[in-house]
């Protein structure tokens, strides 16, 4: 069992909780992922590991509110105890070498840009980031990333926050004005991605993407996870989550992605309203 040492609501769908589980915190790295299990018959769910602390034995997980089982996470208060907290697995996110990077960041992807942008500001590279939100009441670690970036941009489609626009119109605008980077690194909706790998292909920019596909175990067995890279076959959770932006088949990737959107959907509103039922 893994205890919920802390539990914090970012906005309306998106949650933050710290989760004890010292011998994942010892190996975990910006860019791998855990599997949960919220109690004994739940389904296998991926999220990402947001952040660590190797000392106090701790990880950190952001989730957005999207199906049945992170209705049921959510629910969850500190002092629960999750059933199943498995990790970490994936390959970490390559930083050797680099000198200056943008990370772009989208929605609840961001959670899953900042430790990799905090592991490239400790290593001394020049970090600038760009998190999109669709408004700013959804803005989430702004001040974290803040911190540890040389230049920070933040978007929102409507103009309530920062600059009205999309990721990629902040980041033409740093590659038009003569920013040279190592490495664009992208992490967020699918669309967001292709789009950024479009825009970076045509200034010759090196791009990685972190793909989170629908995964059932973990370990490469069901396949469920898998991405057309370069008209190769790859499995997310163990070949990636981080593939070349430039040889994902993004179209593939969403058309499998919303083949379960409309279930997903369904078992979140059967889930919310189950809870109602329960809180009358």
């Amino acid at each position: 069992m893994y205890k919920i040492i802390k539990k914090e609501i970012l906005n309306p769908a998106v949650t933050k909780m710290v989760i004890d589980a010292p011998l994942i915190a010892k190996k975990a790295e910006p860019g791998q992922f855990i599997m949960l299990r919220v109690d004994e018959n739940g389904e296998r769910i991926p999220l990402t590991i947001a952040d660590y602390d190797r000392e106090k034995g701790n990880v950190t997980i952001i989730f957005q509110i999207v199906g049945a089982t992170t209705e049921k996470l959510n629910r969850l208060n500190e002092g629960d105890n999750l059933h199943d907290f498995v990790g970490p697995l994936g390959k970490k996110t390559e930083t050797e070498g680099l000198k200056k990077v943008a990370v772009v960041g989208g929605g609840v992807g961001c959670a899953i840009a900042f430790p990799v942008a905090k592991k490239l500001h400790d290593e001394g590279v020049e970090v600038h980031s760009i998190i999109g939100f669709r408004n700013k009441d959804l803005i989430f670690l702004e001040k974290e990333f803040a911190e540890i970036s040389d230049k920070i941009f933040v978007m929102t489609d409507d103009g309530s926050n920062g600059s009205k626009g999309l990721v990629t119109d902040a980041l033409k605008e740093l590659l038009d004005s003569g920013e040279k980077y190592d490495e664009v690194i992208t992490i967020g909706p699918l669309v967001m991605m292709k789009f950024v790998s479009l825009l970076t292909k045509k200034y010759n920019v090196k791009t990685v993407v972190s793909m989170n596909p629908v995964m059932v175990d973990g370990t490469g067995m069901c396949g469920g996870c898998r991405v057309k890279v370069g008209n190769e076959t790859k499995f997310a959770c163990v070949d990636g989550p981080d593939f070349d932006g430039h040889q994902v088949d993004f179209d593939e990737a969403i058309a499998r992605t919303q083949m379960y959107q409309q279930f997903e959907r369904k078992a979140h509103e059967d889930t919310c309203n189950l809870y109602k039922m329960e809180v009358k």
